[in-house]
């Protein structure tokens, strides 16, 4: 409370004067909410609003419950057996991720993230027609919740189940096992070379800066960046359609510290136009990765890594092993930080190495402006749906790609030992 004697009283009066009002809010709500029971109360009214639990009703609540438990059957099956339905699943759900994402493909703009504000806005102007008109209310319960176990069945038994596939390294003949510091230390350098290799091949301005590339002649290419690696590897045979930019969500995600996504209801894959420029083919060709039957977050990762270093497109190649580096790096400063900090300091001599380093300060700088307490909640969410679909790690899952990339450098070196 204010010492000020003037100060005091006029503090009283306007915590009194809250204080009234709070009051009178609250016993008009009082008021209003006995009247509402008694003038509906054992009248027609109220029986028409609750009423019709018979017919349609029960039938949709019926499907939506038969939809749940067939989710929830799949999910243990994939999980318990998936040597059965593995490849042959992937197969039939590449099939359908392509047919959808060649239909949503004639649109230029991504059909989900217009389509999600639409059906929202539906659902919330049918919801208040029900209650100002007094309908019944069951029946548009019962309607909504059917049309939302639809959806989430389409995108659990046409995708999801992806994510109880074998692992991608078996796939491809890799060799994933455990590293030492040293071993993570030598990677991450190698990956940084390179990386620095390209750098200076990207147009930039005076002071070294990347010139932002036109985003949908990125979003093309990185539709297309399997069809090459496809060839040796069929595993990552899928739809080529170029990768969409978010227009309505894509600040909302970037906010929930979200660079893409990946909606199997409509088979497209987007990224907020705002993504710094770096990363951006990377992670583009990380949510095209989706599209291709892999829903492993680690190894889309990794997929999105082979299908950049492999690409015609320089710009593609120095974002794969800008990304490649930039995770060994984080695995490298948890680790030992330092001997992180000792690569950092080893390469102020090499141009190429500085350029790279400016590039991780710039898209630092950009995820740090859409820093919000809403990415706690994203995490949070995001986490429980990936162990919900067995991969124990959570979010933790996106960085394991080092162990991938890790058992690609032993790859380079031995063949280079040769």
């Amino acid at each position: 409370m204010p010492a000020d004697p003037v100060r005091r009283k006029l503090f009283l009066l306007t915590e009194f004067g809250f204080c009234f009002r709070l009051f009178y809010i609250l016993y008009a709500a009082k008021t209003r909410y006995i009247g509402f029971r008694q003038k509906f109360k054992m009248t027609k009214h109220t029986e028409h609003f609750t009423e019709n639990l018979t017919g349609r009703t029960k039938l949709r609540f019926l499907f939506t419950a038969v939809l749940i438990a067939a989710d929830v059957l799949f999910m243990w099956l994939f999980h318990r057996y998936p040597s059965f339905f593995f490849p042959g699943y992937r197969s039939v759900s590449k099939l359908w991720i392509g047919f959808l994402a060649h239909i949503s493909s004639i649109f230029p703009i991504a059909v989900w993230d217009i389509g999600a504000i639409l059906l929202f806005l539906l659902f919330l102007c049918s919801f208040i027609s029900v209650i100002r008109a007094r309908k019944p209310f069951l029946p548009w319960l019962s309607a909504v919740l059917l049309i939302i176990a639809c959806l989430v069945s389409e995108v659990i038994l046409g995708w999801m189940l992806n994510h109880y596939a074998p692992p991608l390294a078996d796939e491809i003949g890799l060799e994933v096992r455990p590293a030492s510091v040293s071993e993570l230390h030598e990677a991450c350098e190698y990956y940084l070379q390179k990386a620095a290799e390209y750098a200076p091949l990207i147009e930039r301005s005076e002071d070294g800066h990347l010139v932002r590339p036109q985003f949908y002649a990125i979003a093309g290419t990185a539709g297309m960046s399997y069809t090459r690696i496809s060839e040796t590897w069929p595993v990552f045979k899928g739809p080529s359609v170029p990768v969409k930019g978010l227009t309505a969500a894509g600040e909302y995600l970037m906010y929930n510290g979200i660079i893409g996504i990946f909606m199997p209801i409509t088979g497209e894959a987007g990224v907020p136009y705002t993504v710094p420029s770096a990363p951006l083919p990377f992670t583009m060709a990380h949510e095209a990765a989706h599209r291709t039957g892999i829903a492993s977050e680690e190894e889309a990762n990794f997929a999105a890594f082979l299908a950049c270093i492999h690409s015609d497109d320089i710009f593609f190649r120095y974002s794969g092993y800008y990304s490649a580096f930039s995770y060994c790096y984080s695995s490298l400063y948890a680790a030992d930080a330092k001997l992180a900090r000792s690569v950092v300091q080893n390469c102020e001599t090499s141009t190429g190495a500085l350029l790279v380093m400016l590039d991780r300060r710039e898209a630092a700088e950009v995820y740090q402006s859409y820093e919000s307490p809403l990415k706690d909640i994203s995490d949070q969410v995001n986490d429980t749906y990936l162990k919900t679909f067995s991969q124990e790690s959570g979010i933790r899952s996106y960085g394991e790609v080092t162990d991938d990339l890790l058992a690609w450098y032993r790859m380079q070196e031995e063949k280079n030992s040769f």
